[in-house]
This record gives C-alpha cells, structure tokens and sequence, in this order.
C-alpha cells in the first residue's frame, strides 16, 4: 500500500513539472545536435577524401 500512496503523491503532485519538462527538451536537443555532428563528420570525412584523391591527381603545370 505504501508504493500506491507514493505513486499517487507523484502523480498528483506539480512541484518541478517545469524542471522535468525543460529536462527532457534539453536532452531531446542535445540528442538531435549529436545526431547531426554524426551526420556531418561522416559526410565531411567522404568528401575531404575525395577531395585529396582529385587534389592528389592533380598536375600543375610551372611553365608557360
């Protein structure tokens, strides 16, 4: 009986609703902005690679 009153007073009560709100948003942002560095290292990662196999290919011509 004592876990029902427990679980009831939390229900009921509205005491820090506000912090676990901007708890969770927080968290949802932080989560999306990791997600996105993921998405943007890889997709930097193939393109500096292509980019020193065309630069690595590349000839320079000195002479006119």
């Amino acid at each position: 009986m004592k876990f029902f009153k427990i679980a009831h007073k939390i229900r009921t009560e509205e005491e820090g609703a506000v912090t676990v709100d901007w708890v969770v948003l927080t968290a949802a942002v932080v989560g999306i902005g990791a997600a996105a560095l993921t998405l943007v290292r890889t997709k930097t990662g193939v393109l500096t690679t292509k980019i020193g196999n065309y630069l690595a290919s590349a000839s320079v011509n000195t002479s006119f």
